[in-house]
């Protein structure tokens, strides 16, 4: 079969199952196969591919339909301008994080060598964005998965991260200038009514408990003990979780509300706050 004819055919089954972006994932999935750059597949378009990887590309394809999203099947994933490892025992980092990521180079710019602690690390794509661009900080990151603290450590391939095995604070013996963290935060119900893809990442990274605001209790509860004074925690938060983690703070004495920053969809995002 021509590059032109199994792209066209690939592309109308996507479609037929509702799977978005399918000319987009079609011709990843199929440069990929080929092991060839996109642009070789329009100025190629009438080449014939082989029998074998025809039946692999097809494979991927009903992989897609069945929901496996198409980073676990390339192996990675761009975020702030880094090629980072995936695979399904992490989260897949989305562009919605990159403004938390940049709020946090933002403040631990303003410190010589700022401490910085990243809870629920995952693939360890926040620490090490971070490290990047901030070099000077020295940055501790867990997490209560062993097989995603094994994909972060991969992807720190400056190895400049010091990786922790910990339930949130349990394991943290240190104070730091920032902590900053994507917790799990979709309600338990909710997670069963999102999207076949979302529904095949790690529900551990997902689950944040009945309300939502299981890993953010805990954060606010506990955080202030593990900063210095006058430290930072910077988090991530659900479109719709502004009003109650800001009620969680307000309860606590320990912290001054700082100021929420919105994504560039307009959702609310990430919230600021410092120990008082």
């Amino acid at each position: 079969m021509k590059i032109k004819e199994i792209l066209e055919q690939s592309i109308n089954q996507l479609n037929k199952n509702n799977v978005e972006d399918s000319t987009s994932k079609a011709r990843r999935l199929l440069a990929f196969v080929l092991d060839v750059k996109k642009e070789h597949l329009i100025i190629n378009d009438n080449m014939e591919i082989l029998q074998e990887q025809e039946e692999k590309y097809n494979t991927y394809i009903d992989e897609i339909i069945a929901g496996r999203p198409i980073q676990y099947i390339l192996g990675y994933q761009e975020f702030m301008g880094i090629k980072f490892k995936v695979t399904e025992d992490v989260l897949i980092p989305q562009p919605d994080t990159e403004i938390l990521v940049e709020k946090t180079i933002d403040i631990a710019k303003e410190f010589e060598q700022p401490k910085i602690l990243d809870l629920c690390t995952g693939s360890g794509a926040i620490a090490i964005a971070i490290s990047k661009y901030v070099p000077q900080a020295q940055i501790t990151a867990s997490d209560i998965s062993e097989r995603a603290l094994k994909v972060a450590k991969a992807n720190d391939e400056n190895k400049r991260i010091n990786f922790i095995y910990s339930d949130m604070f349990e394991n943290i013996n240190k104070t730091f200038d920032i902590i900053v963290s994507n917790p799990p935060y979709i309600k338990t119900d909710i997670i069963k009514t999102l999207s076949k893809e979302v529904q095949n990442e790690p529900h551990l990274a997902l689950d944040g408990g009945k309300d939502g605001l299981d890993f953010y209790k805990e954060i606010i509860n506990n955080g202030y003990k593990y900063l210095k004074d006058n430290g930072y925690i910077l988090i991530e938060i659900g479109e719709d979780q502004k009003e109650d983690i800001i009620n969680l703070i307000k309860q606590n004495k320990n912290y001054s509300y700082i100021k929420t920053y919105k994504d560039l969809a307009g959702n609310d995002r990430v919230i600021e706050i410092r120990k008082i």
